[in-house]
């Protein structure tokens, strides 16, 4: 397929986040990979996008290439985008993702306004990846990576992409070519956790259809059902043991019912702009896990009765569930068609075992407690054993001594003006020797 990369950042070549896109370049050689530098470009371009205009035309596929930039794209990638809509250029149809760097600092917002650009543009959208400046450099980065890439083709060669917000079925045509196929496998163990009650129809509907289309069995297990003596009371006692105050027993069946599962699917029916108050409960009992993600890896999913494009603080709770647990989010299906493609993806990332690089809501939440269970380690005893185990104390800024030295010397050579003149670009290059190396070493092994 064709390829136009939109290299939004400035420096061209020279981008860190380009060389993912290389990277990726040279182990899908069956693709014809069209980079555009648009960031660097942006002043002759905008004097003349002609030549830029046909590139992106012949595509099949966009990919957007860029660091985040306070929050957002670079502004030079910002004005690429006008002009693609000042001179009406027609990308309904094409598939897109995005690829950025950054160190998460709001990263989200910025890939959320290249999906709002995509959904208004009429281009198939596939959820990006946010990856560390440095992810590239280690083996788990590039192991992200070359997953991210193969999860995309999966969805371009299966049709299965986001679409605009809709109030009915009936007003998207396109919801007809949406993946039709499922394997049928019997392997996995999927609990739908759902607060079904007796007269919701619409949802117990979902549910079958859930059920039907995964071609797994599932168990089902409502949280109506369980014998609660009480919400959460914020005493901490389970700071130490792990284990609630209360002994009706739901420590044990969130551990044995729930947790064990492959994947959870969380069902429920919209409801004062949120999932209702048992949910809630038992997401407060869950306090019990402290603030240990032991999912961690699990694929998760939604069946959501209501209209869940319209409820942006839901959409916020969803996605950070997802990203402080990592847990890869499989899909969040209002209908039948939506259901179709969730459990498409839903079984992929089981079978590959697929979790890609937490974004700002799941990094900033997991170093927020991770500071917050170092500093408080005497009282949250489980948490600081789970912690020291995973090595998640591992990043904190008083360890890493090696870098800190580095900067400080970095710091001295740019302040001294001689040599700063000297250096030129040589602390461009210098930066990305390592990416090189790493190209050069797949070359090799080609």
């Amino acid at each position: 397929m064709k390829i136009a990369v939109l290299n939004g950042s400035p420096k061209g070549d020279n981008s860190i986040t380009l060389q993912s896109i290389l990277y990726l370049q040279k182990l899908n050689k069956a693709h014809d990979f069209d980079i555009i530098n648009v960031g660097q470009l942006i002043k002759p371009i905008g004097k003349d996008p002609t030549e830029a205009i046909e590139k992106v035309k012949k595509a099949d596929i966009i990919i957007f290439s860029y660091p985040v930039y306070t929050c957002l794209v670079p502004s030079q990638l910002h004005r690429f985008l006008e002009i693609l809509q000042e001179n009406k250029v027609e990308l309904k149809g094409k598939f897109a993702t995005q690829i950025t760097t950054s160190k998460h600092f709001y990263d989200f917002t910025a890939h959320q306004f290249i999906e709002d650009f995509c959904l208004d543009a009429g281009l198939k959208y596939v959820k990006g990846l946010s990856a560390d400046m440095e992810d590239l450099l280690n083996k788990e980065g590039q192991k992200d990576c070359t997953e991210f890439f193969d999860y995309f083709m999966f969805c371009v060669k299966n049709d299965i992409y986001k679409l605009p917000m809709v109030t009915s079925l009936s007003k998207h045509k396109e919801y007809s070519k949406q993946v039709e196929m499922c394997a049928k496998s019997s392997k996995y163990d999927i609990v739908v956790l759902t607060d079904c009650k007796v007269n919701d129809k619409s949802l117990q509907d979902m549910i079958a259809d859930f059920e039907n289309t995964i071609g797994n069995t599932i168990r089902i297990v409502n949280v109506t059902e369980f014998p609660f003596k009480g919400g959460c009371l914020g005493c901490l006692k389970c700071a130490s043991s792990g284990k609630c105050v209360y002994n009706d027993g739901f420590d044990e069946f969130l551990r044995n019912k729930v947790q064990c599962a492959d994947a959870i699917v969380y069902a429920f029916s919209v409801s004062n702009h949120m999932f209702s108050s048992y949910l809630k409960r038992y997401d407060d009992r869950q306090f019990c896990n402290g603030h240990r993600s032991v999912t961690a890896g699990m694929p998760i999913a939604y069946l959501i009765n209501g209209e869940y494009n319209y409820e942006h603080n839901l959409r916020n709770v969803v996605e950070g569930r997802a990203e402080i647990g990592n847990n890869f989010l499989a899909g969040v299906a209002t209908n039948l068609a939506e259901i179709k493609a969730m459990c498409a993806t839903l079984l992929y990332a089981l079978d590959r075992k697929l979790v890609l690089p937490q974004n700002f809501l799941g990094v900033g939440g997991s170093k927020i407690f991770r500071d917050l269970v170092y500093v408080m380690r005497g009282l949250m005893k489980a948490d600081h054993k789970y912690y020291k185990q995973k090595g998640i104390y591992d990043d904190l800024p008083n360890k890493q001594k090696k870098k800190m030295l580095a900067m400080c010397l970095v710091g001295k050579l740019v302040e001294n003006k001689k040599i700063k003149k000297k250096m030129g670009n040589i602390m461009v290059t210098g930066v990305l020797m390592p990416y090189k190396k790493i190209l050069k070493n797949l070359d090799k092994e080609n």
